[in-house]
């Protein structure tokens, strides 16, 4: 390592570590201000959140980013809605009798649109539930765990059937989110949460 890569590291970890202790103080100002007027702070997407991690590949991260970028997924009458604002859906070029689909069309929250990119990785493997998934399901109704179920099926059936087509990977994920979207659309959907 030269010394100017040394003299950077050196720069960064600082101001890194007083950014952190920063953020800290602020977390706790505010928490000690909530307790001593006697606020409960109560998240109405909460349960939404909890539902959409019943899904492989879908984490606090991806779900909290989704529910906070989008809002309330049940606002779109539909999953096409849906991912039309998030611009998963293919272009299309129409002359006369001739159509012709494209690239997707990339409108709407490109936050989503990456961060279900990234989910949809997961559904590269075989189907299954795993102990992690099992106990974030626990305490969901059984319709939201069908969902969940039947998503990870579906995704990972289009996955190998995409791929055996010869599909780029990159392509076949980005159709996988598009699905993803949809099935996050139907557990929105199935939650019954505070208005």
């Amino acid at each position: 390592m030269c010394p100017t890569e040394k003299m950077k590291l050196f720069v960064i970890y600082p101001a890194r570590e007083d950014a952190m202790l920063i953020q800290k103080s602020a977390r706790q100002r505010l928490k000690s201000f909530l307790l001593r007027h006697d606020i409960r702070y109560q998240w109405r997407l909460q349960p939404v959140v909890e539902a959409l991690m019943s899904m492989r590949g879908v984490k606090m991260v991806v779900a909290v980013t989704v529910i906070s970028e989008l809002g309330d997924l049940s606002r779109f009458e539909n999953p096409k809605q849906l991912m039309s604002f998030l611009g998963l859906t293919p272009s299309e070029y129409s002359s006369g009798q001739r159509q012709t689909r494209g690239h997707i069309t990339k409108t709407g929250n490109g936050h989503v649109r990456r961060i279900l990119t990234e989910a949809a990785w997961c559904y590269r493997y075989p189907a299954k539930v795993s102990p992690e998934i099992q106990k974030r399901q626990e305490s969901l109704l059984l319709p939201i765990r069908n969902i969940a179920w039947k998503a990870q099926l579906r995704l990972t059936q289009r996955y190998r059937h995409m791929q055996q087509k010869g599909k780029p990977h990159n392509v076949t994920v980005v159709a996988l989110a598009h699905k993803l979207a949809g099935f996050m659309w139907a557990i929105a959907n199935e939650v019954k949460y505070p208005r």
